[in-house]
């Protein structure tokens, strides 16, 4: 009975544990969704900035497999560079070291404190931002009182003969009881899929007495190689570049391990040194009070220290993983969600799906290019290229739509959830540019075939027109001058329908005067009326895009 009373108390802990790391995650991503947006913009070629940048984004997420994940699903997209991309894991690597020190805090006393002062602002606030507040304050009570559920579950085993027997080889403080205490901490880690949790179990079995600290440091070792599987996992199918990104994580951190584990005896001793206090003396509960720190200090102190070694080896790291990860031939870059959706971070997703429209804004303008060489001479190679072009944007228009989907499943903020809608209709816009566009060259081929007489001087430059209008349109987005105000926009479009009305007219006094056969004179009207059609979808890209920005002033 004793025994079933422990498992159900240290899963409920855990879950505990589990909930109050994601509501604490989810407030601070809400809270901070601008300042992840801003950090990741300011990424350079220089890999102190984007240790920077890691180190920031993983103590606003609280995970660094959520930014690992984030990372390589950014050099997937090709936002960033692999050697970006590994300054990044670098400070992810650091970042995440915060977690310790925030469960590491005398968890027993503050737990329910932070619950009471969190539950009332995060339910009944009507203010996003304080209701954030409240939900972080909860979710860091939620993770105090599992720790605190969890060290009390454990204490019945400082004094089990039958668990200490089992776990005897552990305890010793010997290499081999090192190495089996780092591959169970690697193991469970890949198990629970979550460095954090595994390391609060670590806080928690050591505050109880239950393992040492030299046991609890060569578990945080095993930890920091388990957390890499799960970019690992996130890594499969992929394009090359997303896949070294995470080896080279998982190869970072394993070579930081193996230097520690050389000279383990003598980082403990370090350890002991640094932190005050000695991290196995007993209090008269026969709980160990110092030792939590001294878990939290070996964590941060492994992970600074690595990264700081490794960093001027940071470009070899980048060649080792392009050696062992080939390029394939011709690799197409597509958006797709990179992980689990609970590892999305909404700020960083929708920067992706924002670098995906732009590209779609940038084909349809080679799209348009190619229709009107084809109108000025008919070109079967550029008729199949067009063709080509319009079933790209089909497929980038899908990814847009599914990725953002699945970004909107997660907890946004209101302006999160706008951005999310802005950007589904603009790429939904596009796509339908871009079908317009290749009607009007299956026109031109049904045109050139029938033709008698029709000129198509007032056409091409009504073409013009309304691709000036497209530029106009879509100025927010590819250039960095002050925006379109919407009512020159309204003013344009309203300008160019007109216009568009005068040629149906003046086409139909043509019919009427029999210039030219029927199959011309519909063909014709077809190809004026995909331009209107291309102006209004304009239009509504311009809404959308204003709609977008909005949400950022």
């Amino acid at each position: 009975m004793e025994t079933f009373k422990i498992i159900y108390t240290v899963l409920g802990g855990l879950g505990i544990f589990f909930y109050g790391m994601k509501t604490m995650s989810d407030a601070l991503q809400q809270a901070a969704s601008e300042v992840i947006r801003s950090v990741i913009n300011s990424l350079t070629t220089n890999r102190v900035l984007a240790v920077i940048v890691g180190m920031i984004v993983t103590m606003i997420v609280q995970s660094s497999s959520v930014t690992t994940v984030m990372t390589v699903g950014f050099v997937n997209a090709g936002l960033m560079q692999l050697t970006q991309a590994i300054g990044v894991i670098f400070g992810s690597n650091i970042g995440t070291t915060i977690t310790g020190w925030i469960i590491s805090i005398k968890v027993g006393k503050y737990g329910l404190l932070m619950i009471g002062l969190g539950i009332f602002p995060a339910l009944f606030s009507k203010s996003g931002k304080i209701q954030n507040i409240g939900r972080v304050l909860f979710g860091v009570g939620m993770v105090f009182l599992g720790l605190e559920l969890m060290s009390g579950a454990f204490k019945p085993l400082r004094t089990n003969e039958q668990f200490l027997d089992m776990i005897s080889y552990f305890s010793g403080e010997h290499y081999g009881a090192y190495l089996a205490s780092i591959l169970t901490g690697c193991l469970l880690t890949v198990i629970i899929q979550s460095s954090s949790a595994m390391l609060g179990i670590t806080i928690a079995l050591a505050s109880s007495g239950v393992i040492t600290f030299p046991t609890a440091a060569a578990l945080v070792l095993g930890e920091n190689i388990g957390t890499t599987i799960t970019a690992l996992l996130a890594s499969v199918g992929t394009t090359t570049n997303a896949k070294r990104a995470a080896r080279a994580h998982a190869f970072f951190n394993v070579f930081g391990v193996l230097v520690v584990f050389c000279i383990l005896p003598i980082y403990i001793e370090f350890i002991e040194w640094l932190v005050p206090g000695v991290a196995d003396l007993a209090d008269a509960e026969g709980g160990h009070p110092n030792v939590a720190s001294h878990i939290a200090a070996s964590h941060t102190v492994f992970n600074i220290t690595a990264s700081i070694l490794f960093l001027p080896f940071l470009g070899y790291l980048a060649d080792f993983v392009t050696w062992i990860t080939p390029e394939k031939q011709n690799e197409k870059k597509h958006l797709v969600l990179i992980g689990e959706s609970q590892d999305i971070i909404p700020a960083t997703a929708i920067v992706q799906a924002e670098s995906e429209v732009k590209k779609m804004i940038n084909l349809i303008e080679r799209m348009q290019n190619q229709t009107k060489s084809y109108l000025m001479q008919v070109n079967p190679e550029v008729k199949k290229k067009i063709s080509s072009y319009e079933e790209i944007t089909d497929n980038m228009q899908k990814e847009v739509t599914v990725f953002m989907c699945k970004v909107m499943e997660r907890p946004l903020s209101e302006s999160q959830s706008l951005k999310s809608q802005a950007l589904i209709k603009m790429a939904d816009e596009l796509e339908s540019i871009a079908d317009y566009l290749e009607r009007i060259v299956i026109y031109k081929s049904r045109l050139a075939s029938n033709f008698q007489g029709i000129s198509d001087e007032e056409y091409m430059k009504f073409l013009d027109a309304v691709w000036d209008f497209y530029h106009l349109c879509t100025a927010d987005f590819t250039e960095s001058k002050s925006p379109t105000e919407l009512s020159q926009i309204l003013e344009t479009s309203e300008s160019l329908r007109t216009w568009a009305d005068d040629m149906r007219d003046k086409h139909l006094e043509r019919i009427g005067r029999g210039e030219y056969d029927a199959m011309s004179a519909l063909t014709y009207s077809d190809m004026v009326v995909a331009l209107r059609k291309i102006r209004a979808h304009a239009m509504n890209l311009a809404e959308a895009l204003k709609m977008y920005r909005n949400q950022e002033i």
